[in-house]
């Protein structure tokens, strides 16, 4: 049960290792981005199956991305592969090791789980007509994550992020001598590529919804629940 929360008090809202991978991750993803724009410059083209070259049929094709938006703000092949695959491994562990965090200690039945009656049409429509409206919760209210916040959230823990790491071991030769099985899971090395290249731009728009929400529901109270842990309940609407 809830403590008697009134709204303008100031409460415990983010664990440390919530804020500690939050924080991580976040570098850890612009290096990734960055960085694989710089290697997709490399041959900005998308293929679907096993094969892909200059010959080939592309579902997609792309001019390269400016300099200046890739780690390591030219054109330097080697330099982003350096930095993409500097990161990558750290980036699967920490999810990992926050993934685990989050099941044992909690999180995930706590936080995330969806309640009785959330997924009912009436209450999801309620809340794509809240957020329509920037109709944010006040009081202890806003210390739960809604529907939709829900929802993002597990889509992006448990199923963007890991369908990124699996599809980076899919263009690895060596993981393919290794683990053959995931070339097959993903219909091939360029379908792979494919994949991982529509992931990470789905977690780009995730990133600009998510900071466009923080910055109308109050940055200052927002982005410093994650670095302090405390967050001041919103006030009640006039």
């Amino acid at each position: 049960m809830e403590p008697p929360y009134a709204p303008g008090d100031m409460v415990r809202r983010h664990r440390l290792m919530t804020r500690l991978w939050h924080w991580l991750n976040a570098l850890l993803l612009y290096i990734l981005f960055t960085s694989g724009l710089g290697i997709f410059n490399a041959h900005p083209r998308l293929y679907w199956g096993h094969y892909g070259a200059n010959f080939d049929h592309a579902w997609l094709e792309l001019d390269r991305f400016p300099g200046w938006i890739t780690l390591p703000a030219l054109y330097n092949l080697a330099l982003s592969r350096h930095w993409h695959l500097t990161a990558a491994p750290i980036f699967a562990f920490a999810l990992l090791f926050y993934m685990i965090w989050s099941l044992a200690g909690g999180h995930i039945a706590r936080d995330l789980a969806f309640r009785r009656g959330e997924l009912a049409p009436r209450h999801v429509w309620q809340d794509i007509r809240d957020h329509a409206r920037l109709r944010f919760p006040t009081g202890a209210a806003a210390l739960r994550y809604n529907v939709l916040q829900k929802a993002s959230y597990i889509a992006v823990i448990f199923i963007a992020l890991p369908l990124l790491i699996l599809t980076g071991l899919t263009m690895s030769p060596g993981m393919n001598a290794a683990w053959p099985w995931l070339v097959d899971l993903f219909g091939g090395r360029q379908s792979a590529r494919s994949i991982h290249f529509l992931a990470a731009f789905a977690l780009v728009a995730f990133f600009l919804v998510h900071m466009l929400m923080v910055l109308l529901a109050g940055p200052v109270n927002e982005i410093g629940s994650m670095i302090t842990g405390r967050y001041r309940l919103p006030k009640d609407r006039p």
